[in-house]
Order: structure tokens, then C-alpha cells, then sequence
């Protein structure tokens, strides 16, 4: 089998049902990835998330770089072997959470130095550290090294931060290339930024297909600027990616902006949405989300959503409302798995719709349902 290959079965609008061929494994897509952040969905078991349907995962650079240390992982056999995941993994490239995370962080045209917000320690992280990182955790499909461009931004301050990404995307891709391993196993997604103006997106585009990479991601979104700007930006943005490579729209998100997205052409997700939300009291029905802590579930028995198998279906709400209530880890466990598994039929009901030529009904179904409120207390 070639290391990656993406074969598109069936289209529908913009919408696309394909499969990407990897060494590990077979990814369905349009796809949604459930974040691993630190060598693990947190409150699940590997073969929980599996059980769920997800094909692959995503890793974090970042963290994983400052504990346990990428060195430390490869010399444990690697991340798969390290969390018991043999299926395929993408790490993102640590930008982000440089960003976001990082003490007295400063960037340069080499990259960012910061401290760690786990002990102030000091980093360096570069296009080339990054890539360096990703190959010691074994990655199927390896980010190259970007900036999120924050919201709000100016046009200039938009161009400036693409095009310091799009230096580093060449950058990235000359060290991926540079080693033999990384080059023959992997695949490398480059990432379009540019805000929300098309014209910026447009060269961002141009110059990662001049570059070229095995899939594009859509950077820069779902970062506070709203689901008609990001729905409004991926109407141009998305179109402008190769049609024969898969699209990754990073950090998204809400089911109904999974919805939007995949109408609009987008095959890949992550968000930590799902998971940090069970952890909460929060879980996602086919009617909307719900606060399983609220009173009116204390003396519920029926499940949280009949129609999502997990293993949350043999819970009631009631006992699932003593769980987060009492701070008890198996209500966030069982709320985690549900979610996980929510997702995961998300997924596969806009799959199988595509497949069907049907998707803009089906959408339009999901979306009335999903906005319909949950079912009334007993």
C-alpha cells in the first residue's frame, strides 16, 4: 500500500465522500478526529474511541514536547505504541498552543521562543523543531509549522502573519523531505491562512500548491469570529485547495458547524469540543446539547440520547446527573464515550447522505432537529 493516497467515491455539491489510504489504516470521510492531546482522550480507553468509529486521532506537539518529552516517546517505540493506538495519528504542529499557552513568548522570522506554562522552562520552537518533534512521535499525517493569525485582525496585520505561515510552510516541507523516514511513511498538510479575506486566502493558497503537500488544512477559523464568517470564508477559501487532496478545517467545532462545513467541501475535523464537554455535564444529542446538571434530569430514566450507542445508553439521566453532580469520574467517562460516539454517527450519517445524493436534505434535517430542543421532562 502506498504510504498516502485519498480517493474521493462520491460527490455531492461541494460535499465529498472519500477515503484516505494509510499504512495504519483506512480514514472515512468526511471524518471527525478526536483530540488526544496528551497521549490520551482524556476519561477514554483507546478501544472506547475506536469502538466509537473514530479512524484517527490527534496528538499535540506542544504538549507532549514538554511532557513527556518527543525524545523520551521515540525511545518508547513511538506515540502509538506509547498510548496503544496502532490506527493512524495527526499531530498538529505546536503553533497554536504557543501562542495560547506559552509564557513571555517571542517571535522571530527562525521561530518562538517561549517558556513552558507547565514549569516557565525555556523553548525554542521552529519549522524544523517541529517537524523534528512530529517524526520522534511517529505522526501519520504531520502539520506544518504556522501561526494562527487572531481575531480580530487588519488586512496588513493578516497578510503579515500569512505570510511569515507560508515561510514556514517551506520551511517545513524542506525539513519533512530532509528525512528519509518521515518523508517515506508520512504525509505533511500545509495550512492556508489569511483571516477572512479571500484575497489573502487566495495567495496563501497559491503559494502552498506552489510548494506542494500530500492534504491542506484551513487555518485560522473558529477563533472568535462567528459561524456566518467563518461559513462565509470557507465559501471561497475551501475552493481554492486542490480538489484531489483532503481538506482540514482545524478546530472545528460545534456539530451544527460540522454540518456547514461539510456542505461546503471540508472532509477532516477535530475540536476538543466532545470530550472537554463530558467532562463538564454537557453532552450532544440529536436535539441539541443538554447540562445533564440541571434538576430537571435528577428523577429522568430515560437515557441521554436513545439513538447513540455507547455505553452511556444503559445509564439514565438520572444516575448520570448523581455522577457529575457527586464529581464522581465515571459520570465524565460515560459522558465523554456518548459524545465520542455522537460525533462519530454525525460523521457517518453525512457520509452515508452524500453517498445517497441527498446531503442538503439531510443537513437541513439535522440542523431543524438539532435546534428543536431536547425532549420534554417527564
Amino acid at each position: 500500500m502506498t504510504r498516502f493516497s485519498f480517493e474521493i467515491h462520491k460527490k455531492d455539491g461541494k460535499a465529498r465522500r472519500g477515503t484516505i489510504h494509510m499504512e495504519r489504516g483506512a480514514i472515512e470521510t468526511p471524518a471527525f478526529m478526536p483530540v488526544g492531546t496528551a497521549a490520551t482522550v482524556k476519561s477514554m480507553l483507546p478501544e472506547s474511541v475506536r469502538a466509537t468509529g473514530a479512524d484517527i486521532i490527534l496528538g499535540n506537539t506542544y504538549h507532549l514536547m514538554l511532557r513527556p518529552g518527543a525524545e523520551r516517546i521515540a525511545e518508547l517505540g513511538g506515540l502509538h505504541k506509547f498510548m496503544n493506538w496502532p490506527r493512524p495519528i495527526l499531530t498538529d504542529s505546536g503553533g497554536f498552543q504557543v501562542m495560547s499557552l506559552a509564557k513571555l513568548r517571542k517571535m522571530t522570522e527562525e521561530g518562538v521562543a517561549f517558556q513552558s506554562h507547565i514549569d516557565g522552562s525555556r523553548h525554542m520552537l521552529t519549522p524544523e523543531r517541529s517537524i523534528e518533534i512530529q517524526r520522534l512521535l511517529g505522526s501519520d499525517i504531520v502539520m506544518c509549522f504556522d501561526e494562527c493569525t487572531p481575531f480580530p485582525a487588519t488586512h496588513e496585520q493578516a497578510e503579515t502573519s500569512m505570510a511569515l505561515s507560508m515561510r514556514w510552510a517551506a520551511r517545513s516541507r524542506a525539513a519533512f523531505d530532509g528525512s528519509a523516514e518521515q518523508a517515506g511513511r508520512a504525509a505533511l498538510f500545509g495550512i492556508q491562512q489569511g483571516s477572512i479575506f479571500e484575497d489573502l486566502r487566495e495567495q496563501s493558497a497559491r503559494k502552498l500548491q506552489d510548494i506542494g503537500f500530500d492534504g491542506y488544512a484551513v487555518g485560522g477559523l473558529a477563533v472568535g469570529e462567528g459561524q456566518d464568517a467563518m461559513f462565509s470564508t470557507l465559501d471561497f477559501s475551501v475552493q481554492m485547495l486542490p480538489a484531489d487532496k483532503p481538506r482540514y478545517l482545524m478546530g472545528v467545532g460545534k456539530p451544527d458547524d460540522i454540518v456547514g462545513a461539510v456542505l461546503r467541501g471540508i472532509d477532516m475535523f477535530d475540536c476538543v469540543m466532545p470530550t472537554r464537554s463530558g467532562r463538564t455535564g454537557q453532552a450532544f444529542t440529536w436535539r441539541g446539547p443538554i447540562n445533564i446538571r440541571n434538576a430537571r434530569h435528577k428523577d429522568d430514566h430515560r437515557p441521554v440520547d436513545p439513538d447513540v450507542e455507547s455505553a452511556a445508553l444503559s445509564y439514565s439521566r438520572a444516575y448520570l446527573h448523581h455522577l457529575v453532580k457527586s464529581e464522581e469520574i465515571l459520570g465524565a467517562m460515560l459522558l465523554t464515550w456518548h459524545n465520542v460516539a455522537f460525533y462519530q454517527a454525525l460523521m457517518k450519517r453525512l457520509r452515508d447522505a452524500i453517498e445517497k445524493g441527498r446531503l442538503e436534505d439531510e443537513a437541513a434535517l439535522i440542523i431543524e432537529t438539532y435546534e428543536s430542543g431536547d425532549i420534554a421532562p417527564l
